[in-house]
């Protein structure tokens, strides 16, 4: 889905952010690579899990696609107390937690489960990203592999995985840009959570789908809107 967006339009903006640099979609598929790359070298592959917490933006926004590009994403509400955390990830054993920031009650409860753990380091300056070594890795690209894990909320019962395929992300996007009749020139404002499957779908995969750009927030503020 990117790599279409980056060959039409490479220096077209693809992520906007509050007092950072815009994101080119070019920009955005080499940090994709790169984090993927990264997870390759810690062992990561394409059939494992990767969990992570990290407060909504840009680079929440890298984080889950570079992982979902690597393996199958798990993203968590950073929100949550540490029974939360424990009982997340207990239900996902992921192959390793990636925690933007500091995220004390993640960090315990990965911890007591014996869950290593990643450190997620934004790269100051310029455009958003992560600072991590050169190299690139392309990604899997097998549409029937696991892009996604999410859980459902537990209304009426104990909270149950939900997994979505490459595809199922990528008909998903497709189909909410035709819906909204996104196009190129559109921009997005995204106000809602990147752990959450709307803030995902609709606010960013799919004005990524339509080539348009996104502005990823850190969430809802009545004084800033």
């Amino acid at each position: 889905l990117l790599a279409h967006a980056a060959q039409r339009s490479p220096d077209a903006p693809a992520i906007f952010a509050p007092d950072a640099e815009v994101l080119s979609y070019s920009e955005l598929v080499r940090e994709v690579r790169r984090f993927v790359g990264w997870l390759r070298s810690h062992d990561v592959a394409p059939g494992d899990r990767v969990a992570w917490v990290a407060p909504n933006g840009p680079h929440a926004a890298i984080a889950f696609l570079g992982s979902a590009s690597a393996c199958a994403s798990a993203p968590l509400n950073r929100t949550f107390l540490e029974p939360e955390f424990r009982f997340y990830l207990e239900d996902l054993r992921p192959k390793v937690l990636l925690l933007g920031g500091e995220q004390p009650a993640a960090a315990r409860a990965a911890q007591h489960l014996g869950i290593r753990t990643l450190a997620l380091r934004p790269r100051a300056g310029g455009p958003p990203g992560f600072e991590l070594p050169e190299g690139e890795d392309c990604g899997d690209t097998d549409p029937d592999r696991i892009a996604l894990v999410l859980h459902t909320s537990g209304t009426t019962a104990r909270p149950k995985q939900v997994l979505l395929r490459q595809r199922n992300l990528c008909a998903s996007a497709r189909n909410i840009a035709s819906t909204l009749g996104l196009s190129a020139g559109d921009r997005g404002l995204n106000m809602m959570p990147l752990f959450h499957i709307h803030g995902l779908m609709a606010g960013l995969l799919a004005s990524l789908h339509a080539g348009a750009s996104v502005v990823c927030t850190p969430g809802f503020d009545a004084r800033q809107v």
